[in-house]
């Protein structure tokens, strides 16, 4: 590293994570989604302890995601989860992925593939049973499995669908989502009486295994569960009820650059938005919008942790750097600073600053800028 900023990615933290998932999900198959660097915290990094500590599979969002795992050893079978784009078929059946089907178009484009490749080739075909996202419609599975299974280089190994509101509390959420189950299993049943019985039946995200114990059929997807992160406060609840916790994996941390003292009525930063109220020490930190921290977070009063305490920041997010007000606080060149994590007995949740900058858990942590190094610890 040249620059002092770096996430810590807990390999600890990643393998409890997976235990305390298969403590839920029982003798189910775990896929360990890792797609979108591995919601930020590195890709292949993260896929080879998710596999050492218990996961049967991956699932990614994107053929070069696939690839990019396969290129950095890992042997696993790998869900592409989302229907690829034709061009992109011959390198994801040459890769051994395995591929989501979503559409008439899209089984008949992966028939072709996979003849002209020669082999037998694994795919998942996706129903829409209420996200109306990606996915075929439940009156037309059958014709589009009947694409797939005339083609002896196909092998038809599963059949899913994808909650949208799995971690929502309400009653009608609640209803919605054993609507999807329902509808799920009707055409699942469909198929078992056309003698198409796909191996894996899949339909639980994170939220889904926790809440839906019906929706963990042959395997479950996993995603931000595995970091350590909850979509919403209850199902943090339901797990505890079961004796179950999750840890969170990524700290975000980086070391003060430069300290100035300041005098009341300065204003640091683009636009001088702020004057300090008082005689300050002002930390510069360098860890910008670049890298993921959004610019919103300076209106939204977020703070970080120096020396095991709080400050604010003290004018506008930057591309490339913070400037911290510590007040009459001693701080110097090299301190450690946390931006997301724990120091000493504070912590800056994920949750803190998603509720702070208006948004979600996984933009945050998706968020984090592809030059800030992810770095393997404990």
């Amino acid at each position: 590293m040249r620059r002092s900023a770096w996430a810590e990615i807990s390999a600890s933290a990643l393998a409890h994570n997976v235990a305390s998932m298969k403590t839920v999900i029982g003798d189910t198959v775990l896929c360990a989604v890792v797609k979108a660097n591995g919601y930020g915290h590195g890709g292949p990094l993260v896929a080879k302890t998710l596999i050492e500590s218990g996961a049967d599979l991956l699932g990614v969002a994107i053929v070069d995601e696939g690839i990019e795992l396969r290129e950095s050893g890992v042997t696993v079978p790998i869900l592409v989860q989302a229907e690829a784009e034709a061009s992109a078929l011959a390198d994801a059946l040459t890769h051994s992925l395995t591929l989501t089907i979503g559409s008439m178009g899209g089984a008949q484009d992966a028939v072709r593939a996979a003849e002209h490749l020669g082999g037998v080739h694994r795919v998942h075909v996706k129903v829409d049973t209420g996200m109306h996202r990606v996915g075929v419609d439940p009156a037309d599975v059958d014709e589009v499995v009947d694409v797939l299974t005339a083609s002896s280089n196909i092998d038809l190994e599963g059949l899913f669908t994808h909650f949208s509101v799995a971690d929502g509390p309400s009653g009608d959420d609640r209803a919605f989502t054993r609507g999807q189950i329902e509808l799920f299993n009707q055409v699942a049943a469909r198929l078992r009486e056309r003698a198409v019985a796909p191996r894996v039946l899949h339909l639980a995200n994170s939220a889904g295994a926790m809440a839906y114990p019906e929706s963990r059929q042959s395997m479950v997807r996993c995603g931000l569960a595995l970091y350590g992160l909850y979509t919403q406060p209850w199902l943090a609840s339901a797990l505890e009820e079961r004796d179950v916790t999750l840890e969170t994996v990524m700290t975000v941390r980086a070391k003060v650059s430069a300290v100035r003292r300041l005098e009341a009525g300065e204003r640091p930063s683009y636009g001088r938005l702020r004057a300090l109220q008082r005689r300050s020490n002002v930390a510069t930190v360098p860890f910008g919008y670049s890298d993921g921290y959004p610019r919103r977070l300076f209106e939204a009063g977020a703070e970080v942790l120096i020396n095991g305490d709080r400050h604010p920041l003290a004018g506008a997010v930057t591309m490339d750097q913070l400037v911290i007000d510590c007040g009459d606080d001693e701080v110097k060149v090299g301190d450690d600073v946390v931006l997301l994590g724990a120091q000493g007995n504070e912590e800056i949740s994920c949750e803190e600053l998603a509720l702070r900058a208006g948004t979600i858990t996984h933009e945050i942590i998706c968020g984090i800028g592809a030059r800030v190094p992810r770095v393997l610890v404990d």
